[in-house]
């Protein structure tokens, strides 16, 4: 009898999912690049400069995971001041209209390999939403070795098409498709707060 209830304890705890580890993206080590092709003659890119961002990862089960992620559209950079003021103007993202664009996760597929996941979420931007799935490589998962905390490396690729969210001036000269580019770099949430205190 007390060996049955061991047993069924056992089987019980073993049975309860292992909890997803709550990660805070570091802007300092993250980068969301866009590019774009140029009359057929160049493919120029710009990186946004700030966002904010929360992952919750379950390394046990991945497709458990999810991730959240703003945008300031203000924070463009594509080094080139000028441009950077054009592609915040009306004629392409508004951003003082709509200042942000958001991401946030509905699904996560186990990829082809152990180190591959799909994620498909809904991307906000320019007052349109639209479905995104990103082609995701985990690179790593452990201690950073500078924070001693633990932490978590992704990157991603993704292709969309802007005029799906109204941004279509100089279409097709300028492509409609964008293609993004994405690396990752998140520490566990109170580790992260603990070292923006530490930094005061």
């Amino acid at each position: 009898m007390f060996a049955r209830t061991l047993l069924g304890c056992a089987l019980a705890l073993t049975a309860v999912p292992a909890l997803a580890t709550t990660y805070t993206l570091d802007p300092q080590h993250t980068q969301i690049r866009f590019s774009w092709n140029h009359f057929g003659f160049s493919n120029p890119e710009a990186v946004f400069g700030k966002l904010d961002g929360t992952l919750d990862y379950d390394e046990a089960d991945p497709t458990r995971s999810k991730v959240e992620v703003t945008i300031p559209l203000d924070s463009i950079n594509s080094n080139v001041p000028k441009l950077d003021a054009h592609l915040e103007s009306p004629d392409f993202f508004d951003a003082a209209k709509f200042p942000t664009a958001t991401f946030k996760s509905t699904q996560v597929r186990k990829g082809a390999s152990a180190n591959h996941l799909e994620v498909t979420g809904d991307l906000s931007v320019h007052g349109a939403t639209h479905p995104v799935t990103l082609e995701v490589t985990v690179n790593k998962i452990g201690t950073h070795p500078m924070r001693n905390a633990p932490s978590a490396g992704f990157d991603a690729t993704a292709t969309l098409k802007r005029s799906e969210f109204g941004i279509s001036k100089y279409v097709p000269g300028v492509s409609d498709d964008i293609s993004l580019r994405i690396t990752v770099e998140a520490v566990e949430a109170n580790a992260y707060a603990e070292s923006l205190k530490k930094a005061q």
